[in-house]
């Protein structure tokens, strides 16, 4: 009996010691299940489709994230390689997403995880690494440049791109991660009277014309000079960026609500990625830094009151950028700081949704006001009407509207607004609506017509998958698809083709009336209103210099895009805001380089 029992107990301490040796002794005798060492592949779902990726894993250890293929947009693509960076370093994926990307930053994580899975593992199975914050002080680093431009969106590129052509030393400072700001996610349509596409067409224009609708769509708030100068010099810009910058426009107009004519220029693919690439392209060309996730704190300024450099910081450095010229704020408008649209608008609070950026917070509008620099128009801030309800996103689906395919009804199956009305009205009219949605329905000639699966494919996945839009063959089952009055549905679009077929509608005015909607099958969108622009800021004359309380010049000081208050006034009309940043950023940098 006592032979057996000794048996048993060395039985069991063999049995104990072979099953010690089933895990690996880690982080001072924690112990962690291994991971199988290879390459395992994974696939996430970003804003653009699909992504996947490969990633290797050796000793239990992430140690490098291939992006196989994507379709995410240029500059938000960027967040991958900050994601892959943050996951690597602290061996990982509980790592915070990139601010601005969070659709690719989501697909990519996923994508992860899905080939920690396909390893047969989990996260918390990766070896455990110390990411205590190091202690070590930032670097300090002095340069100097003769412009320094705030702000790598339209504006801030075309600003820094004339002020190197005439010979200027140029750097670019931009917080996010990426450049682009809201010109990269905008449609990016570009407004210009007499353009070569309205001779084409015969359609007539003129600056005047094209002045006095901005006027009256701000409610003649506007600085009538610098609306003048942003007419006069809209297609110049628009020919700039196509001779110059290398900017492809697509060979067909859009009708934005407001102006009284077509006169909008529309880039490839409608999207702000192809202004934006363009001018990244053509400013690497040229040699001009652009420092990303950098984010400008201060101007500084000597015992004149002249602006004459910028602090700003980034993760390690601290960095004083003097200046021989001048400092550009390009920074755009504060669309996305909630506390700041209260202030000035308590109506535009936390229950509204924005299309903007997640930088656009205001930052050079607080530097400039610091340094004795005026603001004008704060208080007005645009929504725009068809925006995703989950997100607030801005969606590129709506190019159908802009083309004149659409009818827009409520949850009761009738008309409320001019489908090519203001901006402003029509989020007014739609906040209005049951559920303070709206619908917007095409036919499929509309749908093909607005080129919208050969442009924004993705989106439509993405519309689909989260049921905001449908495809139905009968306009019953659309309607039903979304709870809306099928039957007096049914009588709109009756009436509507009525409309189309006479050349005018009695109710609502809408402007263009290219096309009935009766050929199957079907789409309804669902939509609402958003933030999309603020149209107050920095006050600027017409050579873009900034100006202070007393209406004096703040020498070494200029502003472009949507930073500046005065040219839009009370309500930006659609697709001025192209012009707007080109032309101003063009003069600002023109004149920063003096």
């Amino acid at each position: 009996m006592k032979k057996f029992l000794v048996f048993l107990l060395v039985a069991t301490m063999v049995i104990g010691l072979v099953g010690c040796n089933k895990s690996e002794k880690v982080n001072n005798g924690n112990t962690a299940t291994s991971i199988k060492d290879g390459v395992y592949e994974g696939v996430g779902t970003g804003k653009g489709g699909e992504i996947k990726v490969e990633v290797t894993i050796a000793d239990d250890t992430i140690t490098d994230i291939k992006v196989l293929n994507h379709n995410e947009t240029p500059g938000f693509d960027t967040a991958m390689e900050t994601l892959t960076e943050s996951i690597i370093s602290q061996n990982s994926l509980e790592v915070d997403g990139v601010s601005g990307c969070t659709f690719t930053s989501n697909g990519f994580l996923e994508a992860v995880n899905s080939a920690l899975k396909a390893a047969g593992a989990t996260p918390d199975m990766l070896k455990k690494i110390d990411v205590a914050a190091s202690s070590v002080s930032k670097e300090e680093v002095i340069k100097t440049h003769d412009v320094v431009v705030i702000g790598a969106g339209g504006a801030g590129l075309s600003a820094a791109i004339e002020a190197k052509a005439a010979g200027a030393d140029v750097i670019v400072l931009e917080k996010m991660p990426m450049a682009g700001g809201n010109t990269l996610i905008s449609g990016a349509e570009y407004a210009c009277s007499n353009n070569w596409l309205q001779k084409k067409e015969g359609i007539e224009d003129s600056i005047e014309l094209h002045i006095q609708d901005t006027l009256k769509g701000g409610d003649n708030k506007g600085n009538e000079e610098l609306v003048r100068v942003l007419a006069e010099n809209a297609l110049a810009g628009a020919e700039w960026l196509r001779d110059e910058v290398g900017v492809v426009w697509e060979d067909e107009l859009m009708f934005f609500g407001g102006h009284s004519v077509k006169r909008s220029l529309v880039p490839a693919g409608a999207s702000g990625k192809e202004i934006i690439t363009k001018q990244l392209a053509k400013a690497e060309s040229m040699g001009i830094s652009v420092l990303l996730n950098t984010k400008a704190t201060d101007l500084i300024v000597d015992e004149n009151g002249k602006v004459v450099g910028v602090k700003a910081e980034d993760e390690k450095t601290n960095y004083t950028f003097n200046t021989n010229k001048a400092v550009i704020i390009a920074s755009g408008g504060f669309g996305s700081n909630i506390e700041m649209r209260k202030k000035y608008n308590p109506d535009i609070d936390e229950t509204i949704l924005s299309t903007n950026s997640t930088g656009s917070t205001g930052d050079g509008i607080t530097m400039a006001e610091k340094v004795g620099a005026d603001l004008v128009g704060m208080e007005y801030i645009q929504t725009y009407p068809i925006c995703d309800p989950l997100t607030g996103t801005l969606l590129y689906y709506d190019d159908a509207r802009l083309y004149g395919h659409t009818v827009i009804v409520n949850k009761e199956g009738k008309r409320f607004v001019e489908e090519l009305g203001r901006r402003d009205v029509m989020s007014m009219a739609i906040k209005a609506q049951t559920g303070h949605v709206c619908y917007e329905l095409i036919d499929q000639k509309g749908f093909e017509a607005s080129k919208l699966q050969e442009n924004h494919e993705p989106e439509l996945d993405y519309l689909y998958k989260n049921d905001l839009l449908v495809k139905a063959d009968t306009i019953k089952e659309a309607a039903e698809f979304f709870g809306i009055d099928a039957v007096e549905l049914q009588k709109t679009v009756d009436k509507y083709n009525g409309y189309v077929a006479d050349g005018k509608d009695p109710e609502f005015n809408k402007r263009s009336l290219p096309s009935t909607i009766e050929v199957g099958p079907f789409y309804i969108l669902k939509a609402t209103p958003a933030v999309h622009h603020t149209m107050g800021g920095i006050k600027i004359n017409t050579k873009a210099q900034v100006l202070n309380k007393e209406g004096n010049v703040i020498e070494g000081l200029y502003a472009a895009g949507e930073v500046t208050g005065g040219v839009q006034g009370a309500n930006r009309l659609g697709s001025n805001a192209l012009a707007d940043i080109t032309v101003f950023g063009r003069i600002a940098g023109q004149n920063a380089a003096k």
